[in-house]
């Protein structure tokens, strides 16, 4: 679990790094989408100091999980593409990166926003 903190997107991408790594998979994709994830979790799903849980695991057919937990019930937005916004292509570029990703909500309240990964041999 982290605060929501933009400063904390480097503590989660590595511990997506050390996580694949027991795993003995390649971490690049991994890293990429969980810092999506966990950034829309601080910045659209929080409020400062707010617990982001992030999670990483291996589903029994051996595809590799990343999840990021927040406190909003919102559902995530994929936006149409504006080649002049500056931000905003997060979801996309996770749908082009994943085998799939979605949502479910929390029974406490909030929700988790998760990716499914091709498990690539490190």
């Amino acid at each position: 679990m982290i605060k929501a903190d933009a400063g904390a997107i480097k503590q989660v991408r590595d511990f997506v790094a050390v996580t694949f790594g027991a795993w003995r998979l390649d971490d690049d994709v991994a890293r990429t989408v969980i810092s999506e994830l966990a950034t829309n979790a601080i910045r659209h799903g929080s409020r400062a100091g707010d617990p982001v849980v992030v999670r990483a695991y291996r589903r029994d057919d051996g595809a590799a999980v990343v999840e990021a937990w927040d406190v909003s019930d919102a559902p995530p937005i994929v936006r149409p593409v504006n080649f002049a916004a500056e931000s905003g292509r997060g979801l996309l570029l996770i749908e082009a990166l994943v085998r799939r990703w979605g949502t479910r909500p929390l029974s406490e309240g909030g929700k988790v926003v998760w990716a499914e990964l091709e498990p690539v041999p490190a």
